[in-house]
């Protein structure tokens, strides 16, 4: 089972633990214009790995050598992140199943449920957290 972590907590673990790491599964399109977690004050890099491929949307065939590229070991903590969980949920099932076992999926995603407004990132969500982001 994949357990769900809070925005706060996978900050806090991030920051805190040398082998603790954040995967943004969203899409080159969401990181560029919706924005992405920033690491630089925990002495990090965020590690973006599209769970699927625009345009339509299929599972990217690259993922798990993505993540062994960017050196995540399989001990490693590793926390995913999508736009609200769904898909970091999905990312983290397919790591796991490749042998990453220290896999968290973080609650809400990046920006979270929408509001009334249809608005997203102000409800729940990194954003909502007001955690480090920038644009892009």
């Amino acid at each position: 089972m994949i357990d769900d972590i809070s925005p706060a907590a996978t900050w806090e673990a991030v920051r805190g633990r040398p082998n603790a790491w954040l995967v943004d599964v969203r899409t080159p399109m969401e990181w560029e214009h919706i924005g992405v977690p920033d690491l630089s004050g925990a002495g990090k890099a965020l590690v973006r790995d599209s769970w699927q491929l625009p345009p339509a949307g299929q599972v990217n065939p690259d993922f798990i050598a993505t993540l062994e590229k960017a050196g995540i070991g399989r001990t490693d903590e590793v926390y995913f992140i999508c736009r609200s969980g769904a898909r970091s949920m999905a990312a983290a099932h397919a790591a796991y199943d490749a042998g990453y076992h220290n896999v968290h999926n973080v609650a809400d995603g990046f920006e979270g449920p929408e509001d009334a407004t249809g608005s997203r990132g102000r409800l729940a969500g990194w954003q909502a957290s007001e955690l480090p982001w920038s644009r892009g």
